[in-house]
């Protein structure tokens, strides 16, 4: 009798939590997934500069001046604005940025783009933009691309100490240097 009361109390309790597991619904994919880039960009190597984390929109045959209308502030990607960490003093774009976690927000203009690091965190899009959270603003200079990159797309390339952030959706590049500050000791 012992052993029947035991092996249903045993029985009850796994029916409920399996029905908690299937209960559980997970969502699709994101149409703009979230993606990572960081330099150095080999993974074995662990002692990073600088990583960005954004969401990657498709143009699915849009023009991108829709995506990302020229002159208004942009989140740099989807969903959620960008964020970019940096884990050394650098001068981004020939300003100085300490190490931290930064938002990346950007205006597209014909000439060039004004990529703008911000104090604000956690922010979706850029519909709560505040100009007064800026850390700096600097030019990225635009290049154009004879391949079209249908996902929006950052990468950071370079030797050494001296580096470039690249962002890339379409025909354009966007790109902003990036150089380690060295401590005199």
């Amino acid at each position: 009798m012992k052993k029947s009361i035991i092996s249903l109390v045993v029985l009850a309790v796994v029916l409920i939590f399996s029905n908690e597991a299937i209960a559980q619904k997970f969502p699709k994919m994101d149409v703009s997934p979230m993606d990572a880039a960081s330099y150095p960009n080999n993974w074995k190597e662990a002692n990073k500069l600088v990583k960005v984390i954004y969401s990657r929109p498709q143009l699915k045959g849009r023009d991108l001046s829709k995506l990302a209308p020229k002159d208004k502030v942009w989140r740099t990607g989807a969903n959620e604005a960008a964020e970019i960490t940096f884990y050394k003093e650098l001068d981004f774009g020939g300003k100085q940025v300490r190490p931290g976690t930064y938002t990346l927000f950007t205006i597209p203009q014909d000439g060039n783009w004004v990529v703008i690091l911000s104090k604000q965190k956690n922010v979706w899009g850029s519909y709560f933009y505040d100009e007064k959270q800026d850390v700096l603003r600097v030019s990225g200079k635009i290049s154009k691309s004879s391949d079209s990159l249908e996902a929006f797309s950052i990468v950071f390339d370079g030797e050494e100490d001296n580096i470039k952030m690249h962002m890339g959706w379409g025909n354009t590049v966007v790109s902003v240097p990036l150089e380690l500050k060295i401590e005199e000791e």
